[in-house]
């Protein structure tokens, strides 16, 4: 922004006169501490800006400014004739970013060009009288002014802007790699290094959550600003992974309303340097189909962690209906895991499959027959339990 050509004041058509010009450019200091003094006592956040070194950046980028206006105003270009005010401009540019750096908002740094406007004038414009100016070429001086001063405050404006896109991005690059260490299961010290070199308080817990990329803006505008937001990962394709620090207890009822309805997964809260489990959680839900609250589907994550282990395993225990006609295998299957979850209570189990409680009395003699006694052995339930789960 600030290596642009310069606007109208590159080709204004004023010219003051020496005399003006160098009784002006005596009164420099002068008129640059009044402006300093008018910023301090009407913003509040410069208060105590100008002590220390920003100060003297401030005051000096004051003069500067100054001092390109005035060489402006007496018809001088600087070395590039596109841009005879490069300088100052320049300066305008670095200021606002070190604004930015300070903490200080755009609000503040445009009213203190307004106000640096106003007294710069008043000043300015009396010396202009007192050395003959005529009324014309004062109104094209007022038109100078503040032409000149909207192209510093506009340079200012982007150095602000670009230092906190700047500062933005590294910041982002460094919670990255937070997030790469805390995922590929780097040392704690490694770590603990990473976020502080990050800027980021490590929580008590973080909790994985899996996010459409298209809910992602809304979903950060409602959670902790502590939250970080990971970088590409090849396992979310085309979604994005928040780590979402202290979303335990109550706060997770939070979180989970927050989700609702946006296509969102959650994995439990996590000690926050084992945030990688939550995260393996989530991803296992996204598999399933799950979405929500991965702590609402633990029975089916639980018994879905091995698959191949689970279809052995339901093999082995249907065994014993291996020989049945398809149709006939099904109503057994089906009625002996009502009985395994209504513990063998023979109305509860006719009222789930809407069916007679004779004829669940007929199926559950058939299933002894074929099981004997191991409908008894607790070890046995459990493995039918969990094949049928």
């Amino acid at each position: 922004m600030a290596r642009r050509t310069a606007r109208w004041t590159a080709g204004h058509g004023l010219q003051l006169s020496a005399e003006a010009v160098a009784e002006m450019r005596s009164q420099l200091p002068e008129v640059a501490e009044h402006v300093v003094l008018a910023v301090i006592e009407e913003v509040p956040s410069y208060t105590d800006a100008f002590s220390g070194p920003m100060g003297e950046t401030i005051r000096n980028a004051v003069q500067l400014a100054l001092g390109g206006f005035l060489s402006l105003a007496s018809g001088r270009r600087g070395t590039d004739p596109r841009t005879p005010t490069a300088p100052a401009v320049e300066g305008a540019y670095q200021l606002g970013r070190g604004e930015a750096r300070s903490g200080r908002t755009t609000d503040a740094l445009l009213a203190a060009y307004r106000i640096g406007a106003r007294v710069s004038w008043r000043e300015m414009s009396t010396t202009a009288v007192r050395t003959g100016v005529t009324d014309d070429m004062l109104v094209s001086f007022a038109e100078l002014v503040f032409a000149y001063i909207d192209e510093l405050s506009a340079a200012s404006v982007a150095g602000h802007n670009d230092e906190l896109a700047t500062t933005g991005r590294v910041r982002q690059r460094l919670l990255e790699r937070v997030v790469q260490h805390l995922l590929g299961g780097a040392p704690t010290d490694d770590v603990l290094a990473a976020a502080e070199r990050a800027g980021w308080e490590p929580p008590t817990t973080l909790t994985a959550v899996l996010v459409p990329e298209s809910q992602v803006r809304p979903v950060l505008g409602d959670v902790s600003p502590a939250t970080i937001q990971a970088g590409d990962l090849p396992d979310l394709d085309g979604g994005a992974l928040l780590l979402v620090p202290d979303a335990h207890g109550r706060r997770r009822t939070a979180l989970l309303r927050t989700l609702r309805d946006r296509g969102s997964i959650a994995g439990p809260a996590r000690p926050w340097l084992e945030v990688r489990a939550s995260y393996d959680r989530a991803l296992r839900a996204r598999t399933l189909g799950i979405e929500g609250d991965t702590e609402a589907h633990l029975p089916r994550l639980v018994l879905t962690a091995d698959a191949d282990a689970l279809a052995d395993l339901r093999e082995r225990a249907l065994a014993p209906l291996a020989g049945l006609r398809p149709g006939s295998a099904e109503k057994l299957t089906q009625t002996l895991r009502s009985w395994l979850l209504h513990h063998g209570r023979r109305e509860e189990i006719a009222a789930d499959l809407f069916v007679h409680p004779q004829t669940v009395r007929y199926r559950m003699g058939q299933l002894r027959e074929l099981y004997g006694d191991r409908l008894d052995d607790p070890e046995a339930v459990l493995e039918l339990t969990i094949a049928l789960g």
